[in-house]
């Protein structure tokens, strides 16, 4: 007799966009995802028995990017990290590109897994970088650009009051808020004298 068939997804459960067809031989998933992927299994029966196919469903997907790189400012001395992550199937294998020259690791460049790191950066290290995500099946590209801060220290006019006038026994504050990149020592004197810290 003509058998009963019947499909179903082994540990899971059948697409809910599934379609059965040909008095439900054939099992038909439109717009495949990767969560589609699996062992499916077809039972044919009747009165004389039945009998059981299974098969693998792999799914294989282009790079897509979950997470972008941004444009970046540092002071010199900074440390970059930047972070491109796509997903896909196979998983990407991800390359870094500075200026359009692929980039290596030297001592103060890291690249593991989508992440590049440059400790202490400097001037030279500045310029637009492109972060390549690829499997068998495409290549995608995202870029930024890294800018590095690098002044001697100067300060804004008007910042500091030439003469600041305070009653005997009373706080005064200085403020002392150079611009500058990187970051620079400050050190305090009165007359020609440094001045150290003390209780007060």
């Amino acid at each position: 007799p003509v058998p009963t068939i019947s499909w179903r997804k082994v540990n899971g459960h059948n697409p809910s966009k599934a379609r059965l067809r040909k008095s439900q031989a054939v099992l038909e998933i439109p717009n495949v995802q990767l969560e589609d992927s699996g062992m499916y299994e077809c039972k044919a029966e009747n009165s004389r028995g039945r009998n059981v196919f299974r098969g693998q469903l792999q799914v294989y997907t282009y790079p897509h990017w979950v997470e972008k790189l941004n444009d970046t400012q540092l002071d010199s001395g900074d440390q970059l990290r930047w972070e491109c992550k796509a997903t896909g199937k196979p998983k990407p294998t991800y390359s870094w590109l500075k200026n359009g020259v692929p980039l290596w690791p030297q001592s103060r460049i890291e690249m593991v897994n989508g992440v590049l790191m440059i400790h202490s950066v400097n001037l030279s290290d500045a310029g637009m970088y492109q972060c390549l995500a690829e499997n068998k099946y495409g290549t995608i590209y995202d870029s930024a650009e890294l800018k590095i801060l690098a002044s001697a220290p100067t300060f804004p006019l008007n910042q500091m009051r030439k003469t600041i006038i305070v009653t005997k026994g009373q706080e005064v504050v200085i403020e002392c808020k150079p611009q500058a990149s990187p970051k620079p020592t400050i050190t305090w004197k009165k007359a020609d004298k440094v001045l150290r810290e003390n209780k007060r």
